[in-house]
């Protein structure tokens, strides 16, 4: 048997003349965290769907836990657990009539649910809150209650699409916490977001762009391999006027906001602090801090991004 949980060539989904998905091939170790990484509308949804076996893709291969997700779609849908966007709970349940209805329906006996329940309530931060309305429960609750919904028959391979849009940032840390704790259970990992400093968490990473993988590795062989020039990080309080002088400049290669700083890619990281503090000075800017700083996956995002739209080599480059 593969090592791999999930195995995918050439998979393509086209809805009339637009592609959807563009050709993706990507393998998923056993045990693994995966991101699945792009902007909204990069085709992550559409790919996660046809792996779960709820979307026949075009054309192309796919194979979960070793079955077929055009052939054995079924057989595929029992070995995984499936955690969409909006959670797939039931708002007019209680907590508890949400968990058992999810064991029904995934076909476990009512022993079986018994067994589970004090698991997923105690994940789920929710002992004591049984026979509340879901409708009353935070999103952060919500959230780890539908986690708690989609392993509860204890899959291999759990998918997890945009888990954590619209959540704070202290129920997204503990959400991670829960994912890890999934994998070192040994349970496969897909996850797909749109929030790269999530992807930090992720033992392996695709980037997928308008369809198409641009970019894959761990996250430090992202950095290593995609970011080849210094990147400067120019803290002022006046970020927005300092990128409209900076990006004009034939030595600055790539800049981008974050926040109230600015990251600048330079061919020399000595030659470009003097040249941002000059050129930036003649506007009367003056930045705080001038500092190289290790590259983000969202500056690997933004170079892969800039270089597909001056026509670069696209996906050829990307599965490693």
């Amino acid at each position: 048997m593969s090592g791999n949980s999930i195995e995918v060539k050439s998979l393509t989904k086209k809805f009339g003349g637009f592609t959807a998905v563009d050709g993706v091939s990507f393998e998923v170790g056993r045990g693994a965290i995966f991101g699945f990484l792009g902007a909204n509308g990069a085709g992550k949804s559409t790919t996660i769907r046809m792996l779960c076996g709820l979307l026949d893709p075009t054309a192309g291969t796919a194979t979960v836990g070793g079955f077929d997700v055009g052939r054995e779609p079924e057989r595929v849908k029992r070995v995984i657990g499936y955690m969409s966007q909006k959670f797939s709970l039931y708002e007019d349940l209680t907590v508890v009539e949400n968990i058992r209805f999810f064991g029904g329906a995934y076909g476990l006996a009512k022993k079986s649910v018994d067994a589970r329940l004090p698991w997923v309530l105690g994940m789920a931060g929710l002992k004591g809150r049984e026979r509340s309305l879901t409708r009353t429960l935070s999103v952060g609750w919500k959230q780890r209650l539908a986690l708690g919904c989609a392993v509860l028959h204890e899959p291999e391979i759990v998918f997890l699409d945009e888990p954590t849009g619209g959540v704070d940032p202290a129920s997204r840390r503990r959400f991670w916490e829960l994912i890890n704790e999934l994998s070192e259970r040994k349970v496969t990992v897909f996850v797909t977001t749109h929030y790269l400093d999530e992807a930090e968490y992720c033992n392996d990473i695709r980037l997928i762009h308008a369809g198409r993988i641009v970019a894959g590795g761990s996250p430090r062989e992202l950095k290593d391999k995609v970011i080849r020039n210094p990147i400067l990080e120019v803290a002022t309080d006046r970020a927005v006027d300092a990128l409209e002088v900076l990006q004009k400049e034939p030595w600055v290669l790539e800049t981008s906001i974050f926040g109230t700083s600015l990251h600048v890619s330079v061919a020399d990281e000595t030659e470009g602090r003097r040249l941002v503090r000059e050129r930036l000075a003649r506007e009367g800017i003056v930045p705080q801090r001038v500092d190289r700083i290790v590259p983000s996956l969202e500056d690997v995002f933004i170079h892969k991004i800039e270089e597909q739209a001056a026509g670069g080599e696209g996906s050829a480059e990307a599965a490693p």
